[in-house]
């Protein structure tokens, strides 16, 4: 898919710089704005006149700032402020020793001058991955099967996976959700380890191994957006 040109700045207050793309296989001019990080994409058809394609977007200019104004900024976690931990927003401070340590309710930071984000998303994925094997675990027991390694990543189009050869992958941002979406996820991952299709019986095995599955599948359709959109770069 070839960008031509790179992007068009619509003049504000504030300006808005949209990105085209010229698509093969697209049919039509259409715009979308990201629900991860606000970019707004103009696609156009191959052959399409590029005036064609600014004069679509200025018609749209009212609507486009209308997404942007509707979404809700990103939130870059670090101390003074909080942490999305397990569904509760875990207060982070610094101080004085060498390690990171969670104590007393709150996330205690070294104090010396390096990033924050990284130290956080660290912390995230030493939880997700305790808890995922643990739930993992107990889920395959229950089912009688055997799941390979478990594979941790920043993913964006799915929180887990499960491989026809068994191994597991989720999204360590899953350690930011409550503990019950957690469960959901492991459950739901370890269920395709006997079916490895999204049929009525594939959700009959999700509801023995996580009886509450449907409230935790609601709250990460309804909230998932928001744990993609802390920033730890």
């Amino acid at each position: 898919m070839a960008i031509t040109p790179p992007s068009h700045i619509l003049p504000g207050p504030p300006p808005v710089t949209v990105a085209l793309r010229r698509s093969p296989r697209a049919r039509r001019l259409t715009l979308r704005v990201s629900r991860l990080d606000g970019r707004a994409v103009l696609t156009l058809p191959q052959r399409l006149a590029l005036a064609l394609a600014l004069d679509f977007l200025r018609d749209r200019e009212g609507w486009l700032r209308a997404q942007l104004a509707g979404q809700a900024p990103a939130l870059t976690p670090g101390p003074g402020g909080s942490l999305p931990y397990l569904g509760a927003a875990l207060p982070v401070h610094e101080h004085p020793g060498r390690n990171v340590v969670l104590r007393d309710g709150t996330l205690w930071l070294p104090a010396d001058g390096r990033p924050a984000g990284p130290r956080l998303a660290a912390f995230l994925k030493a939880t997700a991955r305790d808890r995922l094997a643990a739930l993992c675990d107990s889920h395959a027991a229950v089912l009688g099967k055997q799941f390979g390694r478990i594979t941790l990543r920043d993913t964006r189009s799915r929180w887990g996976s499960c491989s026809s050869q068994g191994d597991l992958m989720f999204s360590w941002r899953i350690a930011m959700a409550p503990p019950e979406v957690i469960d959901y996820l492991a459950a739901h991952e370890v269920a395709h380890l006997a079916r490895m299709d999204h049929s009525p019986a594939f959700w009959t095995i999700v509801a023995r191994l996580c009886p509450g599955h449907a409230a935790a599948r609601a709250w990460l359709r309804r909230e998932g957006d928001r744990l993609q959109r802390v920033k730890f770069d």
